[in-house]
């Protein structure tokens, strides 16, 4: 039970700064994100667990603290990236639902 205590208590923080293997557009990023969130739930874990994963992803840190503290997630890395349910089912989130890369092409 201590581990838990300590696996819950990381305070989650924004990715660090990545760049996309090309340059992509806002547009393409939305499908991107859209698409991950549509397929998570069919390869493992709750589907509430993914619906508090993408409110935790898409909020301020604050927030998403909030989100990953209430819903019972263990956190192995500050970033959101892999987090683990009660029951030990693992979800891991890619940096593109978390952060917007360093080449994105702003659109006007």
């Amino acid at each position: 039970m201590d581990d838990f205590s300590l696996e819950a208590a990381i305070q989650i923080r924004k990715p660090k700064a990545w760049k996309h293997s090309e340059p992509i557009t806002g547009a393409k990023l939305v499908q991107m994100r859209d698409e991950f969130w549509d397929t998570a739930p069919h390869y493992g874990g709750r589907k509430e667990i993914w619906d508090a994963l993408r409110a935790a992803a898409e909020s301020d840190i604050s927030l998403a603290q909030a989100i990953v503290d209430s819903s019972g997630l263990i956190v192995q890395a500050p970033y959101l990236t892999v987090c683990y349910d009660e029951r030990g089912n693992k979800y891991e989130l890619p940096k593109y639902v978390l952060r917007e890369p360093t080449n994105l092409i702003r659109e006007n």
